[in-house]
Order: C-alpha cells, then structure tokens, then sequence
C-alpha cells in the first residue's frame, strides 16, 4: 500500500473519493487492534491517514510528531519519509475550515463538544485557540472535567455551540442523534464530523430550527488535501478544497422527486438518468400493483411498507428517487430522504393533473382536489426546493438542473 486509510471499520468512509483527484493509488485498510504494531513495524507505506480508533494509539509508533498533534494528543496523518515515520494533526485544517464554511466563529462562544475521542480533542484544541469564552467535553462516563450527557442537557440554556465527535449517527445506523437539541434554546450552531450520511438525523434537527449547521464532509476534504499536500510535498492550494468538495457532494447526493401523482415525477426522474421508483420497488418487494395493496390492506399498511423501503433506499448515495404521491406525509419519511438527498418539489397546477382508477386515494375528481389542497403545504413545507411543472418537461427539466447546482 503506498498511500490509505487505516482504521477499524471504514465501509463509511468516502476517502478514496478525496484523495483519486491527486493521482496516486489510495486505499483502505481495516485493522484490529492487535494488527497495528505489525502494520507499523512494516512501514510498508509512503503516507497514511487515521480514523476511529486509533487516532492516540498510533502516536507511540512514530519517530517524530508535528507540535500541534503532540499537544492534541491525537495523529491522523502519518508520512513516510526514508523509512522515518512523521505524525500530523490535519484535522486542525479541516475543521477550522468547516467552522470558516459556515461563517461562524467560535470566539467568546460556549461550546459543547459531544465525545473525547481523537476528534474530540482536535475540537477542543481548535475551540480553545479560537478564543472560546468555555470548551467542554460530553461522555456517558465523565472523568477529569467532563459532563455527562444528562447534565448537558440539563444546562443546554448555557451552550452556544454543539461540535458532535462521536460515530453517533453515522452509517449504517443513520436514525441515531447523540443528544437531544431541543434542550439546548440558545444554539447558534451545530457541527458534526460525520459526513455519511451528508446530513445527520444532529443537522437535520438543526437546520428544522434554522440554526446553522454543517455535516463533515467540507472538513473531511479539507484534511484530506492537506493530507494530499503533505504526502506528495507539494503546496496546499485552498480552491482545491473546493472543487473536490463540490464534485463529491454531487457524486454522493441523492435527488428526490416529491409531488402530486401525475406531476412528472418519473417522467423528470427518466429524462435526469436511471433511477428508482419507490412504488416500483414496491410493487417488486411485493408482487402486488400499490392500488391493490391499499385496496386489499389498506393505506397504513402501505404506507407502513414505502417507509421501509424510503429507509433503505435513503442510506445509498447517488440516486435519483422518484417518491410516491404520499410519501413524504410521514416524519421519518421526509428525515430520512434529506439525510442524502435534496428534496425537489415539483408543483403542478390542480388543473394539469387527472384522475386515474389506479390510484384508489385519487381515482375521482373530488378526492383528487381534496388531496390537493391537504398536500400541497406539506409539499411547500419540506422540500428544500421547490420547481415549476406546470410547463413542458423540458422546462422543468431545466428548472430541476438548476436546482441541483
């Protein structure tokens, strides 16, 4: 291996992604604990970066540590120069430019850092030097000056900032939050290092109060090309940063496709590229037409069975989903497709849209009007866009395009 990423679990990770841009091969490599000495003993690498868990455990395997990464107590970049091991902290760069990303500054601000692990002191150091007013730590089992999880929530009115380092939330197990907001009143901002799924079920909750918040992946980029910069010697250039950002957040985002039946939706779906059809696969899970089902079982069991599959299919990056008519009427179905996807509403006039006897919700002219108007706030609602469909498909066509941008 020339160049990779080591860690325990790594099925998440999107760092082969980040670092295919420099030209060199990049790999990943799962390690047990016990696996590490040998790896480390070998050398058998020019550079490598660190994730869960052995960001500290590392260190001791090294000739020599960079000033800041000593003081962290925390290496996640690793060069090998003639055989002589040199430990980085790139994660100081890239969650400084996180927080610059969003515009928000940490200076005389209360923060709240969720987890102590390697990533948890990278944000501590980066807090501190920022000139936060207070920095402390969350863990279900406090030491030193650490709180626990009920007693940050017990003083939440206190916290301005939440920074989340835990794998809380993360793929696979992406319905997860690590703490509850709602008990935090005074939140100007909340962070997150995860960066699969794009948006945690954390930012999803914030941004539902429209408070600033940003998931990982601007952070992970922004390491990763200092990282880049570090193995190959050569000079860091920021608009790099975004360019590989932009490109892999297209390549990992979902685009979903919500409106009335009839709007266009798999019409717009087939003409953007292949994509699925939630009562498609529905229909394939079950053998049965969707019109059937909600005649012969009725609408909640339904809709009990395109819940499960939004749920599965939302965890996949790169899709194009085409949604059910009432899909996003439940919560979880709406969190869900956001946590990957935009979510594009296309609005179509009442009068563009018809009555079919397939569909036994909207098979007459009455209750297609009466789920009009009962839908179209909640489609207003959730979207994060809403387009035009009341034109030609080539029009809303462009419309969704320009959207996605």
């Amino acid at each position: 291996m020339e160049y990779g990423l080591i860690g325990r679990t790594l099925k998440h990770s999107f760092s082969v992604e980040v670092h295919r841009s420099f030209g060199y091969g990049y790999e990943l490599k799962e390690l047990e604990p016990e696996e590490l000495e040998e790896f480390f003993r070998k050398r058998e690498f020019k550079g490598i970066n660190v994730t869960i868990p052995y960001k500290t455990e590392v260190m001791k395997y090294l000739d020599e540590i960079d000033a800041s990464a000593e003081e962290i107590g925390a290496v996640n970049t690793v060069v090998n120069t003639n055989g002589k091991l040199k430990g980085y902290n790139t994660d100081i760069f890239g969650m400084k430019k996180m927080f610059e990303e969003t515009g928000v500054t940490l200076e005389n601000k209360r923060v709240l850092i969720l987890g102590t692990g390697g990533t948890s002191k990278t944000a501590f150091f980066v807090a501190v030097k920022s000139g936060a007013k207070e920095v402390v730590k969350v863990s279900r089992n406090p030491e030193n000056n650490e709180i626990s999880y009920d007693e940050a929530e017990a003083t939440g009115d206190r916290w301005d900032i939440i920074i989340n380092t835990t794998p809380c939330g993360m793929y696979p197990n992406a319905n997860s939050a690590p703490i509850d907001i709602g008990s935090f009143p005074n939140l100007e901002a909340v962070f997150d290092a995860i960066y699969n799924p794009l948006r945690t079920e954390l930012i999803l909750k914030a941004e539902e109060r429209e408070i600033k918040a940003l998931g990982g992946l601007y952070m992970l980029v922004s390491q990763g090309v200092y990282s880049a910069s570090l193995f190959q010697d050569t000079e860091l250039k920021n608009e790099t940063i975004d360019e590989i950002y932009i490109k892999l957040f297209n390549e990992k985002r979902n685009i979903v496709l919500i409106g009335m039946p009839g709007c266009g939706k798999s019409t717009i779906a087939e003409m953007l590229g292949e994509f699925v059809d939630t009562d498609l696969v529905i229909e394939e899970q079950t053998g049965r037409k969707c019109g059937e089902i909600i005649k012969e079982y009725g609408e909640q069991y339904f809709r009990d069975t395109e819940s499960k599959v939004i749920e599965e299919l939302s965890v996949e990056n790169g899709l194009i989903i085409s949604t059910g008519g009432g899909a996003v009427l439940r919560e979880e179905n709406v969190r869900n497709l956001k946590k990957n996807g935009v979510v594009i509403y296309l609005e179509a006039p009442l009068e563009r849209l018809g009555e079919t006897a397939s569909r036994p919700l909207s098979d007459t002219r009455e209750k297609l009007e009466k789920m009009y108007a009962e839908r179209k706030p909640v489609y207003e609602k959730v979207c994060d866009v809403k387009v035009d469909a009341g034109g030609t498909a080539e029009d809303t066509l462009k419309q969704v395009k320009e959207a996605v941008k």
